[in-house]
């Protein structure tokens, strides 16, 4: 800021900066065609923020999983690791916290200093951007996590619906909270919310979009889906939609204009990254059909083995040197927060990693030569 506290576009372009480098310019930085990129500024005229000073934020970002220790406790440095990991896949960006269990089942002091750990990590990394999910059960919740992340400067924040919002109108003034703090980064607006509040309607997405120079980029996974991503792709305000559904439509809904996708496959990140990267260039259709098709024979899984998005995951990130654990926490009855975690030690047969093991051997070719060490 200058000597009036008002917000430069220098300070803009720092901001957007954070944690990008060359690898990722054309993925997280990159404009819609005519739109200005921010530029220099003496640090003397105030700046009115316009759409066009704000990257146009695209590309898979992965959403971290939690790791914890043997005590259940929060293994901060596992996910500094595990953000690591990511920039070694030469992933554009990750997530965290994001997921329904990081947001539900971890303290508030636990959520908080993860922040803190992943943007003290982002410093270091080459290729990955940071993203921090900024969301409450309401308006008061939210509001501690966006300034704490404000605070931190991440390249971008996600937010998803309040568990008390019912209404539009209660989504408009809870993201409208949110522009107030939240005003160097852009925001993406997560549709689904987890304790059964209302999902934003496009028009709403579209009606902040055009309100908010940092809005207009959305993680879609509510239905009707195809039909919402349709509708949003129309509007010239909405800069970038993400696929998301555990990246099972993310081809599909890749060619009818989503620029990213983000779901918890961080056990992919290296995949992800290629991937993404075909279908920019459309050099190799056949390469790409068969890497996203040997990564849905993965995804398969969820149907014979425990769990979905962590479950067996957790023996891939095991497999992959940057998980020490397979424990998770859990939810109690009905799906509510319990005052003590329950902890759950994944425990596969022989026979069940045997299969696991088997259908990665089909991924090999595509993954990042040479072995993550941290």
């Amino acid at each position: 800021m200058n000597e009036n506290g008002q917000i430069t576009r220098r300070r803009i372009l720092k901001t957007a900066l954070v944690g990008v480098s060359g690898v990722a310019t054309g993925t997280l930085l990159s404009t819609r065609s005519g739109a200005a990129a921010p530029g220099k500024n003496t640090g003397q005229v105030p700046v009115t923020l316009r759409s066009s000073d704000f990257p146009r934020f695209r590309g898979p970002f992965p959403i971290l999983s939690t790791p914890f220790s043997t005590s259940g406790a929060v293994d901060f440095e596992v996910l500094a690791r595990e953000a690591r990991f990511a920039d070694w896949c030469e992933s554009p960006g990750m997530i965290w916290p994001q997921s329904n269990d990081s947001v539900d089942l971890l303290t508030q002091d636990e959520k908080l200093e993860g922040m803190e750990v992943l943007a003290k990590t982002t410093q270091d990394l080459k290729t990955t951007s940071l993203c921090l999910g900024v969301q409450g059960q309401d308006t008061d919740d939210m509001l501690v996590y966006a300034k704490h992340a404000k605070q931190l400067s991440p390249a971008a924040i996600i937010s998803r619906p309040p568990d008390s919002g019912k209404t539009q109108d209660d989504l408009r003034q809870y993201w409208r909270a949110l522009a107030a703090v939240i005003t160097e980064q852009p925001v993406m607006i997560q549709t689904t919310a987890r304790r059964g509040g209302a999902t934003p309607s496009t028009e709403l997405l579209i009606e902040l979009a055009e309100e908010f120079p940092n809005f207009g980029y959305v993680k879609e996974e509510s239905s009707p889906v195809i039909p919402r991503i349709r509708a949003l792709l129309k509007s010239s305000s909405i800069r970038s939609v993400f696929s998301a559904r555990g990246a099972y439509g993310w081809l599909y809904e890749s060619r009818l204009g989503t620029e990213g996708l983000v779901t918890e496959r961080i056990a992919y990140a290296d995949i992800l990254a290629k991937i993404w990267t075909l279908m920019r260039n459309g050099s190799d259709p056949a390469k790409l059909k068969d890497m996203y098709s040997k990564l849905t024979l993965m995804f398969n899984l969820s149907q014979t083995h425990p769990g979905n998005l962590r479950g067996y995951s957790l023996h891939l990130l095991k497999m992959r040197n940057v998980f020490r654990t397979m424990i998770s926490r859990q939810y109690g009855p009905g799906g509510s927060t319990p005052a003590k975690p329950i902890l759950q030690d994944l425990t596969l047969s022989q026979e069940e990693i045997a299969e696991i093991e088997w259908r990665f051997e089909s991924l090999k070719p595509y993954l990042k030569s040479g072995q993550f060490e941290g």
